[in-house]
């Protein structure tokens, strides 16, 4: 079970007011959900505290009923949760391959590893054909679909996702997220994708979650809240 719930948590940094301020969340086990809302709603703080890079200040984290809130990052990694953060997650003096095979090394050994090698190059065609390539030569957008993969090998029970279409082409994103739909249906992977692209997360997720100023001001089907021209006009520009 890979349910994430979040129990009145609040993060911030320094000694500056919480960012999020009791903020309670649940994405159900399996369930793609976009996290939406303006820039400074709270939305990478959100999934750099799940990750363990901003410790919570108080409140809860669990995933599928274990309490993750004291742990390091590592450990969250160990059981089960994956973040690609915005416009990172690639070593780029590794080439694509060992930047695969880097993202598989806990989870996979011997034969298993390298059919993981062969799925992900089959998802991602564009890197197959530049797996011997050094990560600094790739596009943003051939650097996206690496985080992305990477992450994805490792088989996590949860991935968190900041940005992942961020600069880049209608139809490298379009690819992305299409990716990222399909593997998610297949694996059962919960999936918290954080985008500024509203139509095209809610085109891939079950739910969105609207954040405005560290709160959550709606959390609906997907469908329903792309449907809602108040809501839409209101939080999210369009």
């Amino acid at each position: 079970m890979s349910e994430l719930i979040l129990e009145r948590l609040v993060v911030g940094y320094g000694d500056g007011a919480p960012v999020l301020d009791g903020l309670d969340l649940t994405v159900a086990d399996g369930a793609v959900v976009a996290l939406l809302g303006a820039n400074g709603a709270g939305k990478t703080t959100l999934l750099r505290a799940l990750a363990g890079l901003t410790p919570a200040r108080s409140g809860r984290i669990l995933l599928g009923g274990t309490d993750l809130t004291g742990l390091a990052p590592e450990d969250r990694v160990r059981r089960g949760l994956a973040l690609v953060p915005e416009g990172r997650g690639v070593v780029v003096e590794l080439t694509v391959e060992e930047n695969l095979r880097l993202g598989a090394l806990w989870r996979h050994r011997g034969a298993a590893r390298q059919r993981a090698l062969d799925e992900a190059f089959e998802l991602f065609e564009p890197l197959a054909r530049r797996r011997h390539a050094a990560g600094h030569t790739l596009s943003g957008g051939e650097r996206r679909m690496l985080a992305l993969a990477r992450a994805l090998i490792a088989g996590p029970d949860v991935l968190l996702l900041d940005e992942p279409s961020l600069g880049l082409a209608p139809l490298v994103t379009a690819h992305l997220l299409g990716v990222l739909h399909e593997t998610a249906a297949r694996t059962g992977t919960t999936v918290l994708l954080a985008e500024q692209n509203v139509t095209g997360a809610l085109s891939v997720a079950d739910r969105g979650v609207v954040l405005n100023l560290g709160e959550v001001v709606a959390d609906r089907p997907a469908a329903e809240l792309s449907g809602d021209p108040r809501l839409r006009h209101a939080y999210l520009g369009f």
